[in-house]
């Protein structure tokens, strides 16, 4: 009862444990043997069971409490009358030419997942580096591999910082693409170029099925959704058309006071003024009539605000074309780069109010994606940041 009970625990149901043994203060062997059942040729195929020899193998198990279990197993090899050679029984859990059980790397797959760094995951397993890498990412990948799918009816793309050329010392980026229906991460590709996100992604099937692509106000990212998504519809960020005045707001602010200390002034200038209370409101518009140029500036910002808040994809269209005649008397460069921007953009900008869309979402991911990279001390391959950030954000 004992052995079957310890066979099922270990997940080798064809095992007999006979005893178990200490080897060690921090070791246990258990002594097994398998149990005796026809076994097939792997050459032909031909069913047999007469004995020819035995072999003991060694193979190390998942630890229990903090001591390493290795399993002795005591196989037959069996005598193919056809072929005329011998060949060894094959045991479940235990692929063919390894030392350790299927069980020993599902645990340390999951160590890996939830300890706080490799090195401990190495001390507490008593393996190798090499063998611990090989063996994690091994799992990551068929994990990987099993969640393939076709595209979805919504996505998202966004970039965020992979590491710095060591060569050049430019920034390499990491583009992050989101699956909205199942609110996690499709893909990671390396670089953000339109060229590089069509050669990592052509291998997903159904590419037709995506109708909705959320981007900010990046053009290499405009011009791969009409390219490879040419039945979807392009809605631009909510958040980053909004703030495409922040930085002439922060900059006039910046000329003014000549310090960043007073970080609340910097935080009223970019809410929206719904948010903020009145006696707070007040004393920001008492400060914005000392400086003209700021104030309208501010109130064309205020106008964004304003514009997000209407309802109905017409009503939205009418009001951005006032909005951008009105932005046409302006006589302040940065309105006149802004209204450019809203005209170019008119398309994208005008399918929020139909998708209600936005890359919040992505964000998220891409703050993820910062928790990884900070707790590994940064990545030198793509391929283990990738399938590191597709395990943590799925």
């Amino acid at each position: 009862m004992l052995a079957a009970t310890l066979s099922h625990f270990f997940h080798l149901p064809e095992v007999n444990i006979a005893s178990i043994k200490h080897e060690g203060a921090h070791s246990k062997v258990l002594l097994c043997s398998k149990a005796p059942n026809v076994e097939y040729c792997p050459r032909c195929a031909e069913p047999s069971s007469t004995t020819y020899d035995h072999r003991t193998i060694r193979v190390k198990d998942a630890p229990v409490r903090e001591h390493s279990v290795f399993l002795l197993i005591k196989k037959r090899r069996l005598y193919c009358k056809r072929c005329k050679k011998p060949f060894t029984e094959p045991v479940p859990g235990i692929r063919k030419r390894k030392r350790h059980t299927d069980r020993f790397e599902r645990h340390l797959t999951e160590a890996c997942n939830n300890f706080c760094d490799l090195k401990t995951v190495r001390r507490y397993y008593r393996c190798s580096g090499k063998y611990l890498y090989q063996t994690y990412y091994k799992q990551l990948e068929l994990k990987a591999r099993t969640k393939l799918s076709p595209w979805p009816k919504s996505i998202a793309i966004d970039e965020h910082s992979f590491r710095r050329n060591r060569h050049y010392g430019h920034t390499e980026f990491a583009s992050v693409i989101v699956d909205y229906s199942k609110k996690r991460v499709k893909e990671v590709v390396e670089g953000k170029t339109s060229a590089a996100l069509m050669d990592q992604l052509s291998y997903i099937p159904g590419r037709e099925n995506v109708k909705n692509v959320v981007i900010d106000m990046c053009d290499p990212f405009k011009s791969f959704a009409r390219e490879f998504f040419p039945e979807a519809r392009i809605v631009a960020d909510k958040f980053h058309v909004l703030r495409l005045l922040s930085p002439s707001l922060l900059r006039k602010r910046k000329e003014i006071t000549g310090t960043r200390a007073d970080l609340r002034a910097k935080k009223l200038l970019l809410m929206s003024s719904k948010n903020i209370d009145y006696f707070s409101r007040i004393k920001l518009e008492e400060f914005l009539r000392k400086y003209p140029l700021m104030h309208e500036l501010y109130c064309w910002k205020e106008a964004l605000h304003r514009f997000y808040r209407i309802r109905g994809y017409n009503k939205a269209s009418r009001a951005l074309t006032e909005l951008t005649d009105r932005m046409a008397r302006s006589l302040i460069p940065e309105i006149k780069t802004l209204r450019k921007t809203l005209i170019k953009r008119r398309e994208e900008i005008l399918n929020y109010f139909l998708t209600r869309l936005t890359n919040a979402r992505t964000e998220g991911f891409n703050n993820k994606a910062k928790l990884v990279k900070r707790r590994a001390y940064g990545y030198r391959s793509f391929k283990n940041y990738r399938l590191r950030l597709l395990n943590a954000c799925s």
